[in-house]
């Protein structure tokens, strides 16, 4: 599993996963919550890895 994920890249999932992550917690009664973890999760997730499954099936990458 080679890194496909830039600096940048892994900084602003980090930050957007987060974020997301947190509108769990903050609006306990929205009926998107649980998409908005899971999602945030996997951004939190592939910024930690520096790999991305989807950048792989299209053939990207932000490392350089």
């Amino acid at each position: 599993m080679s890194k496909n994920v830039g600096s940048l890249d892994r900084i602003l999932r980090l930050v957007v996963g987060l974020i997301l992550a947190g509108l769990f917690f903050y609006q306990p009664d929205a009926g998107y919550r649980w998409v908005s973890l899971i999602v945030g999760l996997i951004l939190v997730g592939t910024a930690g890895m520096s790999f991305c499954p989807i950048y792989r099936i299209l053939g990207l990458s932000t490392n350089k």
